[in-house]
Formats: structure tokens, C-alpha cells, sequence
């Protein structure tokens, strides 16, 4: 059976189904990777600055967990099954492959990546919070249209048109977050806020998957149901981890900046050396007028040092 073509037209719901473009997509990512790492990176960085070994194993996650998200068995229990397994593979193309990218992604690269002049200017307008903010939230919202998920389930070059547009998107949004270029970040305390308005909008279509009473999405009532789960546990499923699944990323993602705000240089300005406390009777009021009696009463409370 050909992927999305009517799911209920086949019981077998884990049999494998090879996604030749999917290989492609990941061999080419690695290929071109490790050619401007190898090649390019030498000519074009300074020395000693290719890239960082963190950099490297930060890019190895970003390409494994892209294929575990669009290769057998997530992608095609998503596309023909269970609508809930469909919205992790969503969070997974959203929240965790792109800042994954961007943060493996030498400065350097970035750059030679959006060039000069015009482009680079187009690629700043739609990296700026706002512009990233609007296109993300507007196909966050239009995918989930029932028609269009309806339709793109059922054809797949339609859905994975859709998927780079999330990917897209996605990289715009997460610029002002873990941009290789770092004056293209925001400050930590905008960023937070900027997250924590991210985390509002998906509320909208979470919360009415998760209260709806019929079937939303027609194409995942199929007889064939993966796990025992019915389709309205699936499409409630869906919504509560669009909704908590999605905001707990979320959420550690802004500790995790509040914390090195906060944090940074805490411990090293920490001293377990007790400064001496003054007596009471070292003490003197601000406020209150110096006399010579007080003077002379100081000096009377100094023991003269012995001469050796």
C-alpha cells in the first residue's frame, strides 16, 4: 500500500516501508557538512576555530534525531495511524531539530551560508522576532486545519511540503534564541519572555483537541487502531502533548537561560572567609554629629602597638 493512501486498507501498521528520500536528505546533510568542515573551514575560519567538539556532537544528535522523526516507524505510524504520534514528530521537527542545528552551526558557515548584501538582509528581516514569531504561529495555526491535515496525511508530497515550511519556520524562530551570529540574539530576559509567548499560542488548537467531542481529523479513524488507542484518545493525546509536553520543553528551555543569567559567576564571588564584624562601640551613627569627644573616645580604645 502506498503511504497515505487509506490506512485502514492495511492491518499491518508496522511493516516496513523504506524512505529513500529521506536517506538522501540525511546523507546529503552529512556529506555537505563534514566537505565545509574538511574543506572549507580551513580557508574560510580562523585557525584553531573550524568548529568545537561540542559543535560535532550536537550536529550527530540534530541528524539522528531528524531521521528517527521522518523515517519508519514515526513517520508512517504519523502520517496513516495515530494523530498523537503525528504531534511528537511535529514538537521533535519544531522544538528540538532546529535549535539543534543552529547551535552545531560554526559562525562562519552561517555566514558563507546567507552571503551578503540583499540576502543576508532578507534573511535578518525573517530571522527578527516579530517576523519570526507571525510566520511561525501562522503555520502552527494553519496546519492544523482538519482539511489540510485531512489532505496532507492522505498525500505525502503535500505533507512533506509541509514539513520543511514547519522546519522553516522553525529555524526563524529559534534565530533570535541560538543564532550563530550572537548579535542576532536577543538578551536573556527578552528571550524568556519571547519563549514564554511562544508557549501561549499552541494552547488554542492543544485545548480543542483535547475538549473536542467527535472525530477532528477523518483521516486517522481508521479500524486499525495501533496500541488499542481510539481516535479520540489519540486526537486528546495529541493535545495534551501539544499542550504539556510542548510547554515543559519550553519552560526548561527559559531555566536553563534564567539560570546562567542568574548564575554565571555566583559560586566563583562566593568566600568562606568571615569578615571581621565591628563592636558595637565601633559603630557610629551617620546621621549624628562627630565630636571630639567621640574622636578622643576612638583613639582611647586603640591599644598602642609594642615596640619590639
Amino acid at each position: 500500500m502506498i503511504a497515505g493512501s487509506g490506512p485502514s486498507l492495511n492491518p499491518h501498521p508496522w511493516r516496513f516501508q523504506p524512505h529513500p528520500e529521506v536517506w538522501m536528505l540525511v546523507i546529503f546533510l552529512v556529506v555537505a557538512f563534514v566537505y565545509a568542515i574538511r574543506v572549507i573551514g580551513p580557508k574560510a575560519a580562523p585557525k584553531d576555530q573550524v568548529i568545537t567538539r561540542r559543535q560535532v556532537v550536537t550536529f550527530t544528535v540534530m541528524i539522528l534525531t531528524l531521521w528517527l522523526a521522518t523515517d519508519w516507524p514515526m513517520h508512517d505510524i504519523a502520517e496513516e495511524y495515530l494523530y498523537s504520534v503525528h504531534m511528537v514528530q511535529h514538537l521533535i521537527l519544531s522544538y528540538i531539530v532546529p535549535p539543534l542545528a543552529l547551535l552545531s552551526t560554526p559562525e562562519w558557515l552561517f555566514r558563507l551560508i546567507i552571503g551578503e548584501g540583499r540576502s543576508k538582509r532578507v534573511v535578518r528581516f525573517l530571522c527578527r522576532p516579530a517576523t519570526a514569531f507571525i510566520a511561525y504561529n501562522s503555520v502552527l495555526m494553519v496546519t492544523h486545519i482538519p482539511a489540510l491535515v485531512n489532505l496532507s496525511a492522505s498525500k505525502g508530497p503535500l505533507h512533506y511540503c509541509l514539513h520543511v515550511i514547519l522546519v522553516t519556520t522553525s529555524l526563524m524562530m529559534w534565530m533570535p534564541i541560538v543564532s550563530p551570529i550572537r548579535e542576532w540574539q536577543m538578551k536573556p530576559e527578552a528571550k524568556m519572555i519571547y519563549l514564554f509567548a511562544l508557549g501561549l499560542l499552541p494552547t488554542i488548537p492543544a485545548g480543542w483537541l483535547t475538549v473536542a467531542d467527535g472525530v477532528v481529523y477523518k483521516h486517522y479513524n481508521t479500524p486499525v487502531r495501533v496500541w488499542g488507542i481510539s481516535v479520540i484518545e489519540d486526537q486528546q493525546g495529541a493535545g495534551t502533548i501539544m499542550k504539556i509536553a510542548g510547554n515543559i520543553y519550553i519552560w526548561i528551555v527559559i531555566g536553563t537561560i534564567f539560570t546562567r543569567r542568574v548564575m554565571t559567576g555566583f559560586y566563583s564571588k562566593q568566600s568562606y572567609v568571615r569578615e571581621p564584624v565591628p563592636h558595637d562601640s565601633e559603630i557610629v551613627d551617620s546621621d549624628a554629629p562627630l565630636t571630639f569627644t567621640d574622636v578622643q573616645a576612638a583613639f582611647d580604645r586603640v591599644k598602642p602597638q609594642e615596640e619590639d
